[in-house]
């Protein structure tokens, strides 16, 4: 696996790999890589010619400037896992390689980006698709893969690439979780002994909701998690939501749609994780 940190470096090895005819996949990351990752990178290893994954803690995601000096950081360890999956190159470019000038393009997703993660943290997507069509543009991938446990996320990117009109295949991968349950998260690492005891719960709970949700109201659904996260003082609920999988609005009947998806952001201590669960799928 070659290391590269100039958008010039990237640039004369991709266009070597175009010159073969190898089909390109991209996985970008922010880094501290765990096994959800890896299979992000097994898939893109599998279904393309070279596989590039980048990673860069992009500064304008961040409406906390907290959360980005407290985001975990393991370029070394991460450069070896991506090197045992099979991942050709890894871009790992500076701030300043990234944005040479401040990037104050300004997007509109519409009612995609105005709830949820839109709604609770102010400018976050904005800077998700600054960073990600800025990649795009350099990697110039057939194909970019994306867990689904961002799943609101993975919603913009795909409205962005639209909205740019570029051949991009978005390919979603399932959640990765550990064995007790936990969606799998680089901030995970900052949970302490007693968090990282409690947080599973809200795997847990939100399985036992999908039960529960068989028999009850989409209101009494989102009660039902919301009480039930309440019970222990470790947990601050800052939203769940059950929405239309494509639109990402809020739904009131189970009937319609016919893709429903609930979607949870929660404090355990200090740190924030996010989850998600289907309720119902057409497919």
């Amino acid at each position: 696996m070659k290391r590269l940190t100039t958008i010039q470096e990237l640039e004369s090895a991709l266009t070597l790999e175009r010159k073969k005819g190898h089909r390109i996949g991209f996985v970008p990351t922010m880094g501290a890589l765990h096994a959800g990752h890896s299979s992000l990178i097994e898939r893109c290893v599998t279904e393309n010619d070279c596989c590039v994954a980048s990673i860069f803690v992009n500064p304008t995601q961040f409406n906390d400037p907290k959360d980005l000096e407290t985001y975990p950081r393991t370029p070394e360890k991460d450069a070896a896992m991506l090197e045992q999956g099979g991942c050709a190159y890894l871009f790992e470019p500076s701030v300043s390689e990234i944005y040479p000038t401040p990037d104050t393009r300004q997007f509109d997703f519409g009612p995609l980006g105005t709830v949820m993660e839109g709604a609770h943290r102010p400018g976050h997507f904005n800077g998700v698709a600054q960073v990600v069509s800025r990649l795009f543009d350099l990697v110039k991938p057939d194909t970019a893969y994306f867990g689904e446990k961002d799943f609101q996320q993975l919603a913009i990117i795909r409205e962005m690439v639209r909205q740019q009109g570029v051949s991009i295949s978005i390919v979603a991968c399932p959640i990765v979780r550990e064995a007790d349950g936990l969606a799998m998260s680089s901030r995970n690492k900052r949970l302490n002994a007693n968090e990282r005891e409690k947080a599973p719960q809200i795997a847990d709970i939100l399985s036992k909701s999908r039960i529960f949700a068989a028999e009850n109201s989409v209101s009494n659904t989102v009660q039902f998690v919301c009480e039930r996260l309440g019970q222990d003082p470790v947990f601050r609920l800052d939203y769940f939501e059950i929405v239309d999988g494509r639109t990402l609005q809020a739904v009131n009947e189970w009937s319609n749609p016919d893709y429903i998806v609930g979607c949870i952001a929660v404090y355990c201590g200090p740190v924030r994780l996010i989850d998600n669960i289907v309720y119902k799928h057409a497919d």
